[in-house]
């Protein structure tokens, strides 16, 4: 790791400050870590640029605008090299919010919400299951976020 990429103990106490709430004011976290407001200011602009900060969003509860159903898909491709090639039908669905590449039984595991379970049947068979390269999916329905939360900074 170069110098350039190093996280000291300040950077994680202030992405632990942040990921927790990203409206908190910068002279609320200079003042919980004992700095000033500028310090706090160029700590955040230097996580940014090196790319330890991925952005900041405001997170929009899925059920409040309508779509009740979240399901995780595996997805088993006729051949894993065809992933790259699945990936980029997968981003012209919408309700598909995360893809990963992954190890085990699955080519592709995704995360889909959806209106509900005939919304999710039309999202597998009109728009998944035509895929070419797809050759099965396997389909496991959310009934509960019991978790949700960033990854613990703080700890090494």
């Amino acid at each position: 790791m170069s110098e350039n990429l190093m996280i000291d103990d300040l950077d994680r106490k202030i992405l632990d400050i942040i990921t927790k709430n990203a409206r908190v004011p910068y002279l609320e976290v200079a003042r919980a870590c004992g700095v000033s407001g500028a310090a706090i200011h160029q700590r955040v602009q230097r996580l940014i640029r090196l790319g330890v900060i991925k952005g900041s969003e405001f997170k929009v509860d899925p059920v409040m605008v309508g779509f009740r159903t979240c399901a995780y898909i595996g997805i088993f491709l006729d051949h894993p090299g065809q992933y790259r090639e699945v990936v980029k039908k997968f981003k012209d669905v919408p309700e598909i919010i995360e893809c990963h590449y992954t190890t085990g039984n699955y080519s592709l595991f995704i995360k889909v919400y959806t209106r509900d379970n005939e919304h999710l049947k039309q999202i597998l068979t009109e728009k998944i299951q035509t895929i070419q390269g797809i050759t099965r999916t396997e389909t496991l329905i959310s009934l509960e976020e019991s978790i949700n939360r960033q990854i613990p900074v703080l700890s090494k």
